[in-house]
């Protein structure tokens, strides 16, 4: 059973504001049908808003990536409904998820994923480029962003020649580069020393307090998890505890 924290905010029911992530009871199961069919979510519910900062925690195994992947529309659940920002992501198509991820999903993952080759300012405008922004205007948002995050003097650098924290950095500028309405972290500092995990969690801060970014931080990491304004245990498949975080004082 789900153990909630009812001093926790919540919406009245006549709140106008919906949720960016809506999710009912779900389920994801491999190998179904099969003798080793397994089942990973036992029915998670989630309810996030516009202007939250998230953080969901878990041991390895607790099905934390799996979530992450429904969240994110890289996977779909096996049962129950999911809505991110008022779209059914049960009933898209895989050319409606494609846009969803480019459009409504900035990405922040441990490994980076930055395209090699490619300088950091080409990196920023990937997928501007894929939304259909005019090239000028995607360079002139992608060097904004990168000032945004410290990295204007690295514009022209490849990931190659950039430090740990420089790419996150880079990632992060990339994240928001089409102004999604959700910013999803994947441990975004598990590959990052303590001090450099500390300049992307503040880039991540900023973002929400003076942007007002939805940002959902899956990690390992409780310390960092209890900086966000709600901590979310995932145990074997379930939420199975909720409980406000503690903030960052600036």
């Amino acid at each position: 059973m789900q153990t909630v924290d009812k001093t926790l905010p919540v919406p009245a029911s006549d709140d106008p504001v919906q949720p960016i992530i809506e999710m009912q009871g779900i389920h994801k199961r491999y190998y179904i049908g099969r003798p080793n069919e397994l089942e990973i979510l036992h029915g998670i519910d989630l309810t996030i808003y516009p202007g939250e900062f998230v953080a969901i925690v878990g041991e390895s195994g607790s099905g934390k990536s799996t979530l992450m992947n429904i969240i994110g529309a890289l996977d779909r659940p096996t049962e129950g409904s999911y809505r991110l920002d008022g779209v059914d992501i049960q009933t898209a198509d895989d050319e409606q998820l494609s846009r969803i991820r480019n459009k409504k999903i900035g990405f922040v993952f441990q490994t980076f994923n930055l395209i090699g080759r490619q300088s950091a300012l080409k990196n920023v405008e990937l997928p501007m480029l894929y939304a259909g922004v005019p090239p000028k205007k995607r360079r002139e948002r992608a060097r904004m962003l990168l000032d945004m995050v410290g990295m204007t003097e690295r514009a022209g650098h490849q990931p190659n020649e950039l430090s740990g924290g420089q790419k996150q950095r880079v990632a992060i500028a990339r994240a928001i580069a089409n102004e999604p309405a959700l910013l999803l972290g994947d441990e975004p500092t598990g590959a990052l020393d303590s001090e450099t995990s500390r300049t992307v969690m503040d880039i991540f801060h900023t973002l929400h307090r003076e942007q007002h970014k939805t940002i959902l931080l899956i990690t390992h990491n409780m310390t960092l998890a209890e900086e966000c304004e709600r901590v979310l245990t995932l145990k074997d498949g379930l939420i199975v505890d909720e409980k406000r975080g503690r903030g960052y004082a600036f």
